[in-house]
């Protein structure tokens, strides 16, 4: 509990969806609970799949692993308290859960972004000086890249929590999302909030638009690098190998940057359309990536067809 000088904040109520009517409650839940449960299965699946096979632990899939952890781990802050509010009608949020939760949306979020430069990074190095791809990117030099990923947000995230909590609140405790978030908790302030609005926003400009320049630019280069190549066989193959990086570097930056350019053109969206667009672009990725991982990339895909056919031989041999 922290006093204000206007009001003393013991709890948050979450709204979630607005003017969802109650009989939807139920539905709700369960689709939320699916998709929570298809985000826990698919990323462990792909954490797993990568411990336990030594042909996989190569630079490319140990990033996947670390965007499957912020994806899984994402899901796992989020998810279950708007599926409670609606399958047991709770709504409360504490103090001081509330801000926990809010650190861990950004930061996370901001860790995904940084990860994706480095996925961007692999590919650049692997296409465009391929003979010295396996002694310029080791599996330790992505894991020092990826754990600065997961290291320097920490500190932006811790200031723009202290930040918030500093504010004065006035009475309302009402967070008009399905999770808090610092526009969603600034927004209660009494005072002027400028300040942490541009903080907020000064940090998410830089974790979305320095990653997503840096991956820009690599992938210009990339594709002058293919244009020169003489066979086309060659270059459809060289491209194919970058399709799983573009499709989730896709899915997580496109939303986004929607969302942002329509507001600054000064296009605003419904509060129920908001918080059903951004619930889509936080979430649905995380489900979505495993099967890109998977079907998507020709080493994993090989050893899903090889245990797949174990399994059908096993079947047989069983039922004769």
């Amino acid at each position: 509990m922290l006093l204000t000088n206007i009001t003393t904040i013991k709890d948050f109520f979450i709204v979630g969806f607005p003017g969802l009517l109650p009989e939807y409650y139920g539905p709700v839940s369960a689709l939320l609970f699916l998709l929570f449960l298809a985000i826990a299965v698919g990323n462990v699946f792909i954490l797993v799949i990568v411990k336990y096979e030594k042909s996989l632990q190569k630079p490319t899939y140990l990033i996947f692993c670390h965007l499957a952890l912020t994806d899984l781990m994402f899901g796992t802050v989020t998810l279950p308290r708007v599926i409670s509010k609606y399958w047991s009608d709770n709504s409360i949020i504490s103090f001081y859960a509330c801000f926990t939760q809010m650190f861990f949306v950004h930061y996370l979020a901001s860790t995904h972004s940084f990860i994706l430069m480095v996925m961007a990074l692999d590919r650049f190095i692997a296409i465009c000086v391929p003979l010295r791809y396996t002694s310029l990117f080791t599996n330790t030099t992505v894991n020092g890249l990826c754990g600065i990923s997961w290291i320097m947000p920490i500190s932006w995230m811790v200031t723009l929590v202290v930040d918030a909590m500093k504010l004065p609140f006035c009475n309302s405790n009402i967070i008009v999302q399905c999770y808090c978030d610092h526009n969603s908790i600034i927004s209660l302030g009494c005072e002027n909030v400028r300040f942490s609005a541009i903080l907020a926003l000064g940090f998410a400009m830089f974790c979305l638009l320095v990653p997503l320049a840096f991956i820009i630019l690599s992938y210009i280069f990339i594709i002058v690098v293919v244009l020169q190549r003489s066979s086309s066989t060659g270059r459809i193959k060289t491209l194919s190998t970058c399709t799983p990086q573009l499709i989730i570097t896709g899915l997580y930056y496109f939303p986004r940057c929607f969302v942002y350019l329509a507001n600054f053109v000064g296009f605003t969206f419904n509060v129920s359309l908001h918080i059903f667009i951004v619930m889509l672009y936080s979430h649905i990725p995380a489900a979505v990536n495993p099967l890109i991982y998977c079907f998507k990339t020709q080493d994993i895909k090989e050893i899903l067809k090889i245990k797949w056919s174990k399994v059908k031989i096993h079947l047989t041999t069983k039922t004769f």
